[in-house]
């Protein structure tokens, strides 16, 4: 019996990973939920799934959701970034499913690779933020790191995996990384100006938060998965080729050397990826109904326009400077956050970041406290220029 714990639990990828663990109860055992302050959704999963400890990373979610549960003494409530780091390095963890969101993600998955445990990374920021300190946390805990993201587990997919579970990459020519376009493909610049927050987070294919909808309609996401790529599979950006892929069916490729593609095709369910991870190196049911082929009918690619959307040719700059994708990452979260409050427009997402990248110090940081100080250097800055952007009333 496998023991998970799974942080960012409320999410879309703690629900769906949760439903994955409840299909087969004879293997895993959620031990640990995680939420931030959702203590309504929390309440819910701890009746259904009954784990040993429940995490809020709020003291008064916490106090709350103890209260709700009292009529139970199976679960403990527990509070804080401390807590969690101790739980995730418990010697009975199996697995931890590093489903918080943004940079509050980093800590807890630096926790579980420092205990060597096998990390389902769904968490783009501990390697955005912090990927060299993370990949060498990896390697000197003697953890097993396992991506979650649909592109990345299927580049995992396709690639032979040695006997310490890292990726061979000896034959690769190439990766492509396919991205879906978001709701907004095809739109010029200039149309993109007046769209909203629920156009936004409308994506045609997925079901995912707020936050991550967003970075899919401005293709950000795709910059931040293309750094994600470099670090999983030690790849430098010109090794990794963008497609746009509007059905979502194929979820990356690689091109090896002989001139073969192997591609892993699916719905786009992240149930899948998450069965994937969980079972590694085995295979289990995701609950997913089985691709037609047929019925698809059939699969477009094209390139990104970076012009309508350049968020993914800052992300690829960013990239090749110290510090870069941090500093990038932060200005995204903040500036993300205040267009879904009503406070900028979609199109002055990308103008922050910009303003942002060239105007913080950039530097590699090689420590956890480095990283949070650049971060938050990002953060003060992306706050000053949406204060200057923002209107007297909101937008929307």
């Amino acid at each position: 019996m496998r023991q998970i714990a799974v942080l960012g639990a409320t999410g879309s990828i703690g629900r769906s990973t949760l439903d994955v663990i409840a299909r087969h109860p004879d293997r895993y055992q959620a031990t640990v939920l995680a939420a931030n302050r959702s203590v309504d959704d929390m309440e819910i999963l701890c009746r259904q799934h009954m784990p040993p400890y429940a995490i809020m990373g709020q003291p008064d979610a916490a106090e709350a959701l103890r209260e709700r549960l009292s009529d139970t003494a199976r679960i403990t409530v527990l509070s804080g970034s401390e807590p969690l780091d101790d739980l995730v390095a418990a010697p009975a963890i199996h697995s931890v499913v590093a489903g918080i969101v943004g940079f509050a993600g980093l800590r807890s998955a630096l926790s579980a690779a420092r205990a060597g445990k096998h990390i389902l990374l769904a968490n783009k920021e501990a390697l955005v933020s912090a990927g060299g300190l993370f990949m060498e946390t990896v390697r000197s805990g003697g953890a097993t790191l396992l991506p979650v993201d649909s592109e990345h587990n299927a580049m995992h997919q396709c690639l032979p995996i040695m006997n310490d579970g890292r990726p061979d990459m000896t034959h690769v020519e190439k990766i492509v990384l396919t991205a879906s376009g978001g709701p907004f493909r095809g739109r010029s610049r200039e149309a993109l100006d007046a769209v909203t927050p629920e156009e936004a987070c409308a994506h045609p294919n997925w079901s995912m938060g707020q936050k991550i909808s967003v970075d899919s309609a401005t293709l950000a996401n795709k910059g931040l998965e293309l750094a994600e790529a470099c670090w999983l599979f030690d790849r430098y950006p010109d090794q990794i080729e963008i497609v746009v892929h509007p059905q979502s069916i194929v979820h990356s490729m690689i091109r090896y050397r002989d001139g073969s593609v192997l591609a892993q095709l699916g719905q786009p369910d992240m149930r899948t990826p998450i069965a994937y991870c969980l079972g590694w190196p085995e295979r289990v049911d995701a609950g997913v109904a089985p691709l037609d082929i047929v019925a698809t009918g059939k699969l477009e690619f094209e390139a990104p326009d970076l012009t309508a959307f350049p968020c993914l040719a800052l992300a690829q700059w960013a990239i090749t400077q110290p510090g870069g994708m941090c500093v990038f990452s932060a200005a995204n979260e903040v500036a993300v956050a205040a267009f879904l409050a009503g406070d900028i427009r979609f199109t002055d997402i990308d103008r922050i970041i910009a303003s942002v990248l060239h105007t913080v110090n950039l530097m590699e940081p090689d420590t956890l406290a480095a990283v949070q100080l650049l971060d938050a250097n990002a953060r003060e800055e992306a706050g000053k220029q949406i204060l200057m952007m923002a209107s007297p009333t909101s937008i929307f």
